[in-house]
């Protein structure tokens, strides 16, 4: 049975305010049902495409793996395929595996089946990897990619930087608080002057792959971050609960690090991913 939509949207409020205070310009959607979270992910951004496309004339959106793609897959249906300015995307991706085009753990090739060739984006609109270079290369050629769009006007610049200020950046986030192909501990998430670096030792097969660093990250005008399932729990309550909001910055939990400049972070969550943030948001009401 779905829940009722006004009721989910005060219980969500309540939620944001006892569980994140501590957080500006963050919001938590806790969903019962999987496809009553891909419907809400889905119309918000279509939300932001269309203001976007009004504001600036198009709309730049980087996607990772995981279960974004099969989230994503609701904008090909109605009323989306058609009412969405599909000419005015332009899409990237925040992660990539450096493998072929056409090799089943590619995050082009999923959101190409996906979704991609099934809207009318324009071809010259999708910015994958070249396969065809080392990942260090690759990761080169793609900031060289990215810096060409913001030298078009594209993609707008940050305020408070130099980065590319993407209009979406559209994350899943892992078991152990990753996000993108940035994982705990590991030296990039460090990285404060590249925009896209590479990795050769992904704790996650495939180990090489290339990823948007944390400054690109925290400088787009809006983040969401995907967790679904029992196993991220964990990962959500580090990341987002007001009692590890003392801890700080911590790069023991990637996901925990993002907290946009400019813009505004909204975490998506179904109910087996909330459970640890309920828990602790009734030990508060205890």
């Amino acid at each position: 049975m779905k829940r009722n939509y006004k009721f989910a949207q005060k219980q969500l409020r309540e939620m944001a305010t006892t569980v994140c205070e501590a957080k500006k310009n963050t919001e938590l959607r806790v969903f019962e049902f999987s496809d009553e979270l891909a419907t809400d992910l889905v119309e918000y951004v279509a939300q932001l495409s269309e203001i976007s496309v009004k504001e600036r004339g198009c709309f730049t959106i980087a996607l990772s793996g995981g279960p974004i793609v099969s989230v994503m897959r609701k904008l090909c249906e109605s009323p989306y395929q058609k009412m969405l300015d599909w000419s005015k995307w332009y899409v990237l991706w925040a992660d990539e595996r450096a493998v072929a085009k056409t090799h089943a753990e590619s995050n082009y090739k999923m959101t190409k089946e996906g979704l991609l060739s099934k809207v009318p984006i324009l071809n010259s609109h999708v910015f994958s990897i070249n396969d065809t270079l080392t990942v260090e290369e690759a990761a080169t050629d793609y900031e060289f990619t990215i810096r060409q769009l913001v030298k078009a006007r594209a993609i707008s610049v940050s305020e408070t930087n130099d980065c590319p200020k993407f209009d979406l950046i559209l994350l899943s986030v892992g078991p152990t608080g990753s996000i993108a192909s940035l994982h705990p501990n590991h030296p990039a998430l460090e990285l404060t002057d590249e925009w896209v670096t590479f990795i050769t030792n992904s704790p996650e097969p495939p180990p090489e792959r290339i990823t948007f660093t944390m400054p690109v990250i925290n400088s787009a005008s809006n983040v969401i971050i995907v967790a679904t399932g029992e196993d991220k729990a964990w990962a959500v309550q580090q990341s987002v609960s007001r009692l590890s909001e003392y801890l700080g910055p911590d790069v023991s939990v990637p996901a925990k690090m993002v907290t946009p400049a400019e813009g505004k972070l909204v975490w998506f969550l179904d109910k087996e991913a909330s459970k640890e943030i309920e828990l602790e948001r009734d030990n508060f009401e205890l």
